[in-house]
């Protein structure tokens, strides 16, 4: 391991009690030159960091590490993220993203993507759609992608989170109006999951 690495791995490491606590990546979908979907102006890279650093310091305020790929309007490809997750010998990747739809109001929900539907990833992915289900938004389910980087290039249990679909005009009423609620709905499945870890 060289140098770096292992001074990464060290730095996002805070110890409680004489143990050490959790570690979570949390990855705002796209950013930079790539902005996700678009619809009417709004865009995916921006609802997502929004999201991820309002779950991020719910976390932290929770004693869990987090360490972010990014926290600002930057792009890093998915193999990179993967590759940093893995660097930081990360307990779990979530990943957070909105879902689109060929259509404008065509679906409604959120959904959560895991490679395998069997194991830690799924029992992760299954606590924070319960939690997003109570605040209203409709249930797509947990399923696999095993083609994704960040789930199939990740060395930890590792979810990607659509939350709502941002070409539906209720969906982004619900991401909105109740904005802090969906960060601590996310928040409270990922500390449900680390707890019993």
């Amino acid at each position: 391991m060289s140098n770096s690495i292992h001074t990464l791995r060290i730095s996002y490491r805070k110890v409680c009690g004489g143990y050490f606590m959790a570690l979570v990546v949390l990855d705002a979908g796209h950013g930079g030159n790539n902005p996700g979907a678009v619809y009417n102006g709004r865009r995916e890279k921006d609802d997502a960091l929004a999201l991820t650093l309002a779950v991020g310091r719910i976390l932290e305020q929770n004693g869990v590490n987090v360490y972010y790929t990014r926290v600002s309007d930057m792009y890093e490809s998915p193999y990179q993220k993967a590759v940093e997750g893995n660097a930081v010998g990360a307990d779990y990747f979530v990943s957070i993203h909105r879902n689109a739809s060929p259509y404008p109001n065509q679906y409604t929900g959120i959904e959560t993507l895991v490679y395998d539907r069997y194991g830690e990833a799924a029992r992760l992915a299954g606590n924070i759609n319960a939690r997003l289900v109570e605040i209203g938004f409709e249930d797509q389910g947990i399923n696999e992608q095993k083609n994704l980087v960040v789930l199939n290039r990740t060395e930890m249990p590792a979810v990607l989170v659509e939350v709502g679909f941002i070409n539906t005009d209720d969906d982004n009423n619900l991401f909105d109006e109740r904005f802090d609620e969906v960060a601590q709905a996310i928040a409270d499945g990922i500390l449900e999951t680390v707890k019993t870890d």
